[in-house]
């Protein structure tokens, strides 16, 4: 308590005094220290303790010097200078203050006749200039201790000790109320070293760090770090319960870069318009741990954040596959530290789900317990333009991984369906339903997988729609068009998309895959669905810009409508027909949708693949239109074989 009371005193009194108050304070003590100095000076260059001749100098050039100090640092403008801008130039004056202060005292014993050396003067600009600026710094130090033990301090972690990082260190080290106490770097050649004055550790100690240093916030000083990859971060610290924000560079703040945003929160569903879901993982390391886990596409935007989600529950080995030799190496490239460090085998494979011998040589070696095939054609208007090869690479080549893995044994196979699949007008969302029906084939012929007492994987898939931040997604298209100025293109303000972040998304996935007991069609609770107009909106004041439109003509960025594409939906389905049942996780509904009998499946496969090797855009799409509900070719409908609910 006395403490306390001694602590609220003091910095009442620092409160209390006004500005001419401390700068008088300043030149009273710069006055005391040049006596001081002088003494000092005296003791270590006089050969007895204090002769007789220094005695009599000191009496004789004590209050003098201390007039000259006090008025020379007046005049220098020193005491007007705050604590916290006591700088090189600060220090500057004060040895410059010394020197004179020196000079006048070698006149003055000159003038007298005393026997002082040239070189106590020296002495005494030295002590001079270091009690002057040892001082100000005490007296700083001490200051910003009294606000922060009145203060809640925020204590700080920064990602990435580069040069932004340690321009950070550098300014956030005399606020009164943040505190930087720790780097963490990618870099292994920083790791282990003290930058700034703070220790720098490896990424994967941030478990760790963090609540041993009880960190609540951690800044990302990596301007130049894509987005992406800055959202990934923020991910992965979620769990531990701190804020992530950015800084700019340096050279951004002052224009020579792209301006970017003051500290600024990193938040991955900043536009959801709701809270995202964190908590979907909790519990399946029985499922997913130490288990032999294959995903397709890895390289993708969906497949690759499957793998660092997969990471997390502690496979035995996590086995990438994926057609695009870049996306594969970079995946690989990322996750092969974290793989190694937590003790997992990671295998790349670089091929095709649809490679028949490929896969079974895969299957045998690589002894795949878990199929997450997230490998297929997503845009749209690309599919709509090149029909058939998205036709051979969503449906044929899903029907010979799934038969690969059925006849592997493998325990569940957990497809990553559309909400496009649903009455689709297109042909990307026509042979993803067509891949579902696989799957639901399968299904019904299967059960139990490798220590289930079935005959095969528990087949299941998951349907969500739009997830933000995707390759090819409407956001990062909207934060270009920004970037440029402008405009904004949308196909129209009040079409509507469900969304969701590829974080909760994959997580519900890996649940769903959990939940599976065979043939369900998971649905993920996405929200509402959101405007893409209001979207629009959000993002150019995200980015610090005002949308123009008739409300506000004098915007920055205009809005434009292009209208629907080829295939598009005004808006998007996530249910065929019939009820949705909830399941073990309030956001994962399950259905059991009708689908065509095994004959018709048989069918449907065959013609579609000769159609497919003939090249024969009209039959392969017929073929489609007889099991696909709502999907019509150009030309209308054409006649076939539609079962209620397929």
């Amino acid at each position: 308590m006395v403490l306390r009371s001694v602590h609220s005193q003091l910095l009442s009194l620092a409160r209390s005094l006004g500005r001419g108050q401390k700068i008088a304070i300043l030149v009273f003590l710069d006055g005391a220290l040049a006596p001081l100095a002088l003494w000092l000076a005296l003791v270590t260059q006089e050969s007895s303790l204090v002769g007789p001749a220094a005695l009599q100098g000191f009496w004789l050039f004590a209050p003098v010097l201390s007039l000259a100090a006090a008025g020379m640092a007046l005049a220098l403008g020193i005491p007007r200078a705050r604590l916290k801008s006591y700088d090189a130039t600060g220090l500057a004056r004060t040895a410059l203050h010394g020197a004179a202060l020196a000079g006048l005292g070698a006149a003055l014993a000159r003038g007298t006749g005393l026997p002082l050396s040239a070189g106590l003067w020296g002495v005494f600009a030295l002590l001079f200039v270091t009690l002057a600026a040892g001082l100000r710094l005490g007296m700083l130090w001490a200051l910003e201790a009294l606000y922060r033990c009145e203060a809640p301090v925020t204590r700080v972690l920064i990602y990435g000790a580069g040069t932004t990082g340690m321009q950070l260190v550098s300014a956030l080290k005399r606020h009164a109320t943040i505190r930087p106490v720790a780097f963490v770097d990618d870099n292994p050649g920083l790791q282990g070293l003290t930058v700034a004055g703070l220790p720098v550790y490896r990424p994967a100690r941030l478990a760790e760090i963090v609540p041993r240093q009880r960190i609540s916030r951690v800044v990302l000083a990596m301007p130049s770090l894509p987005r992406a990859r800055q959202a990934g971060i923020a991910r992965a610290m979620q769990p531990l319960g701190v804020e992530v924000q950015a800084v700019p560079s340096f050279a951004q703040m002052i224009g020579t870069e792209r301006p970017a945003h003051d500290l600024q929160p990193v938040v991955p569903g900043a536009f959801l318009g709701r809270a995202p879901v964190y908590d979907a993982l909790e519990g399946l390391a029985p499922v997913y741990g130490g288990r032999a886990v294959l995903v397709t596409g890895a390289g993708g935007s969906i497949g690759a954040e499957l793998c660092r989600q997969i990471l997390s529950l502690r496979p035995a080995r996590l086995v990438l596959l994926d057609h695009a030799e870049y996306a594969l190496y970079a995946i690989e490239r990322e996750l092969r530290p974290l793989a190694e460090e937590a003790g997992i085998i990671l295998v790349a494979v670089l091929g095709s789900a649809g490679q028949a011998g490929l896969l079974r040589r895969l299957f045998a070696v690589q002894r795949i317990d878990i199929v997450l095939h997230a490998a297929a054609y997503k845009h749209v208007p690309l599919v709509e333009a090149n029909a058939l090869a998205g036709l051979a690479n969503n449906v044929l080549a899903t029907e010979v991984l799934a038969r690969a893995a059925r006849a592997a044994g493998v325990q569940r196979f957990v497809m990553i369906s559309s909400d496009k699949a649903v009455r689709p007008t297109n042909i990307m969302g026509a042979s993803k339903r067509l891949a579902e029906i696989v799957i639901q084939d399968l299904a019904a012929r299967s059960g139990g997988g490798k220590g289930g007492g079935g005959g095969g994987p528990v087949f299941s898939m998951v349907r969500f729609g739009n997830v933000l931040g995707s390759s090819g997604s409407v956001i990062p298209l909207f934060q270009e068009q920004v970037a440029r100025g402008g405009p904004v293109t949308v196909t129209g303000k009040d079409v509507t998309r469900f969304f969701m972040t590829i974080e909760e998304a994959v997580a519900l996935v890996l649940r769903a895959g959990a939940l599976a007991t065979g043939g369900e069609v998971f649905l993920l609770d996405m929200g509402q669905p959101v405007r893409i107009g209001d979207l629009a909106r959000q993002v150019i004041e995200a980015m610090g810009g005002t949308p123009r439109d008739a409300a506000n003509p004098d915007g920055e960025i205009e809005i434009v409508e292009i209208g629907l594409r080829p295939g598009e939906k005004r808006h998007e389905e996530l249910l065929i027909g019939g009820d949705a049942r909830p399941t073990g996780h309030p956001k994962i509904f399950a259905a059991q949708e009708d689908f065509p009998s095994e004959v018709e499946v048989a069918a449907l496969l065959r013609d579609l693949r000769e159609a497919i090797e003939d090249e024969s855009l009209p039959r392969a799409l017929q073929t489609v239109s007889r099991l696909v509900e709502g999907y019509e070719t150009a030309g209308g409908p054409l006649p076939g074989l539609r079962l209620s609910g397929t």
